[in-house]
C-alpha cells in the first residue's frame, strides 16, 4: 500500500509547493476574459431586464466573451433552428447595452469515444454538418463559434480536420473559431496510462494540445473537475496547466484558463478545494512563472446560472483588481 501511496503524497506535496510564492505585478485581466451563459438566453426565458442587470455584472471586468449554449448539436452534426430561437434579439439586447461584448455561439455534443452513442468525428457527413450548422449560426448574428465535444481523447486527427474546416468558414464571415479543451497531461503520457486503467484518458498530450491551439482563435482550458483535495493542490495544479498551455500556445491565440464558478462535491471535484480564489492565484503564479507579458491571455468563468456572490468577489479581486 505504501508503494501505491508514495507516488500519489510526492505529486500532492510538488503541487503545494508549486502554489508557493507571489505572483508578478502586472499578472490581472488584459480584457480579454469570458463567461460561459446557459441555454435560458436564447430560448425564450430571458428578457431585456436580464440582459440589462447581465451588462451590469459585466461592467468593469475584463469580460470579452460570452460562450451562450446554442445547441446542444444532434449526433449527426446537424443543429435545429429551434434551439436557438431567440438568438437574434439577445445578441441584439447584448449590442444594445454592452457594445463592447462579442457574443459567440457555444456548441457542444457527447462525441462516442468511450460509449456506442454520440457524434462520430471519423465520419466525413458528420463533419460536414457541423460546418454547415457553424455557418447557420454565424448567419443568424453570432460573432463566433465555441465547441465543446467531450469526450475527446488526445491525438484525435478527425476532430483537427474539423478545426481546419471550421476555421476556413470563420475566417471568411471575420468571425471568432474557439474550443474548449481537456486539461493536459501533468506528466508526460499521462493520458495513455489514466486511459488503459480507467477507460477515459481525461487528458491531452501538450503537442496535441498545441496542435489545437494553433486550428484556433482562442482555446479555453477547462482547468476544473481536477480530483484535487486541497485549495494549496488544486491552485498549485492550475499554476502547472497555465504553464504547460503557455509553452505551447502560439501569442496570436488567446489562451484563458477556467475557473470554477460552480460547486460539486464528488471524487472529480470537491467544493472546498475548486475555487475560485485558488483558481486565480493559480492563474497568475503560472503567467508569472512561464510569460508574463503574455496579451493574448484570459480567463474563462463556467457557468453563469451556478455563480455565486463570492465567486464574482474572488475574480473582482483576484484578477481584474
Amino acid at each position: 500500500m505504501l508503494l501505491l501511496l508514495a507516488p500519489i503524497l510526492a505529486a500532492e506535496a510538488a503541487l503545494r509547493v508549486n502554489y508557493l510564492g507571489d505572483p508578478a505585478d502586472g499578472t490581472y485581466t488584459r480584457g480579454k476574459d469570458a463567461i460561459w451563459l446557459g441555454h435560458a438566453w436564447v430560448d425564450g426565458r430571458k428578457t431585456d431586464a436580464d440582459v440589462e442587470t447581465l451588462a451590469r455584472r459585466l461592467a468593469d471586468t475584463g469580460m470579452r466573451d460570452l460562450y451562450v449554449h446554442a445547441g446542444p448539436l444532434e449526433h449527426d452534426g446537424t443543429l435545429p433552428k429551434s434551439a436557438y430561437a431567440n438568438a437574434r434579439w439577445f445578441i441584439a439586447a447584448v449590442h444594445r447595452e454592452a457594445p463592447k461584448l462579442r457574443v459567440q455561439a457555444w456548441l457542444g455534443d457527447v462525441l462516442a469515444t468511450e460509449t456506442p452513442d454520440g457524434m462520430r468525428l471519423e465520419r466525413p457527413e458528420t463533419r460536414a454538418a457541423v460546418v454547415r450548422s457553424t455557418r447557420e449560426i454565424l448567419a443568424a448574428g453570432f460573432e463566433g463559434a465555441h465547441f465543446d465535444l467531450e469526450p475527446l481523447h488526445s491525438d484525435d486527427a478527425d476532430y483537427l480536420t474539423l478545426l481546419d474546416s471550421l476555421r476556413a468558414v470563420t475566417r471568411a464571415q471575420h468571425a471568432q473559431l474557439s474550443v474548449a479543451a481537456h486539461q493536459i497531461d501533468p506528466v508526460p503520457g499521462f493520458h495513455s496510462f489514466w486511459g488503459a486503467t480507467t477507460g477515459h484518458p481525461k487528458w491531452w498530450s501538450q503537442k496535441f494540445f498545441g496542435q489545437v491551439a494553433r486550428r484556433v482563435d482562442q482555446i479555453a482550458v477547462m482547468s476544473y473537475d481536477t480530483m484535487q483535495p486541497l485549495q494549496s493542490t488544486y491552485g498549485g495544479y492550475v499554476a502547472q496547466q497555465t504553464s504547460l498551455a503557455l509553452e505551447v500556445t502560439p501569442r496570436s491565440t488567446d489562451l484563458l484558463m477556467g475557473l470554477p464558478f460552480y460547486r460539486e462535491n464528488r471524487f472529480g471535484h470537491w467544493a472546498h478545494a475548486e475555487t475560485v480564489a485558488a483558481a486565480v492565484r493559480g492563474v497568475r503564479l503560472g503567467l508569472s512563472r512561464t510569460d508574463a507579458d503574455r496579451e493574448n491571455f484570459g480567463v474563462a468563468a463556467y457557468v453563469d446560472f451556478a455563480a455565486t456572490e463570492t465567486d464574482w468577489t474572488s475574480y473582482q479581486e483576484g484578477w481584474v483588481r
